[in-house]
């Protein structure tokens, strides 16, 4: 008979532990259990489906409820560490696929936040075993880095041409053509900027027209330059990944990002191919 200890470590290796035969089929069939509470979620959302089958709906949500809370139990109880995986990324959202199935039974509607659910399909990367490409993703955490302060002062001066724009717009045009307020105004500005477009408001002046015209031009002339800031700060955080290479000549693993030769011994970090 298995003792408490013994228990405790078998179900960790089943549980946690994705590189084993057990682990493995653990995470396949979680996966399947949480496709299908999800396709479950779904389906109650359309009103057909909801009126005549929702006695059965919240049946299967319940029981799929009741099994996510048996399982966070469980990796609470083998865990070495229950806080630490309380408070861990996993952690956080096995609890969050938990809570909705809950609050439900004071507010209806709050079952539909059940599709959270959908980031625990996150752990199909440990099954599949494609976490190397997920390491890709610090390229893109830093060119977010890189450029937010770009980012920002792009932001800022959006908001402050939306702003103007908007209150001239509300100045021109005025309430009886749709414009009965400065936010409403620059509600407007926002859509004709982005080059949306949703048609809900429109100038009817002349000169709201001229201005709208202004307005368009200038959203096409601005909405690649994120684009371009993102883009060059992802070039240069992977050339910074390329210069974390060991110097052919001295194996120094570190150079400043525009760096062509080694600041230890001067020769070239990047060798011309063919040269002699």
């Amino acid at each position: 008979m298995d003792t408490p200890a013994s228990l405790r470590e078998r179900l960790y290796v089943i549980v946690f532990q994705s590189d084993t035969v057990a682990g493995r089929r653990f995470d396949k069939t979680l996966l399947v259990i949480i496709l299908a509470s999800l396709v479950t979620v779904i389906l109650d959302s359309i009103d057909a489906v909801h009126r005549s089958y929702s006695g059965l709906l919240a049946g299967i949500e319940w029981g799929f409820t009741a099994i996510f809370l048996a399982e966070y139990l469980t990796r609470l109880y083998c865990s070495p560490k229950p806080l630490r995986y309380a408070f861990s990324f996993y952690g956080l959202v096995d609890l969050l696929a938990i809570v909705p199935g809950i609050i439900a039974l004071y507010y209806s509607d709050a079952q539909y936040l059940l599709i959270v659910r959908v980031v625990r399909m996150l752990r199909i990367f440990r099954v599949l075993k494609l976490g190397p490409y997920l390491k890709q993703a610090h390229y893109l955490l830093e060119a977010l880095r890189g450029s937010k302060q770009k980012i920002i002062v792009f932001l800022v001066s959006v908001s402050t041409l939306v702003t103007v724009f908007g209150t001239l717009m509300y100045v021109i045009e005025g309430p009886e053509h749709g414009f009965t307020s400065i936010p409403k105004g620059i509600y407007w500005a926002i859509v004709t900027l982005t080059t949306v477009g949703f048609g809900d408001i429109v100038p009817k002046t002349p000169l709201g027209q001229v201005l709208s015209s202004m307005v368009m031009i200038i959203g096409y002339s601005i909405i690649a330059v994120p684009t371009g800031i993102f883009t060059a700060e992802l070039a240069n955080a992977m050339r910074g990944e390329q210069l974390r290479h060991d110097c052919p000549s001295c194996a120094k693993n570190t150079h400043e990002p525009s760096a062509a030769f080694c600041s230890r011994c001067g020769n070239p970090l990047f060798p011309r191919s063919g040269a002699a």
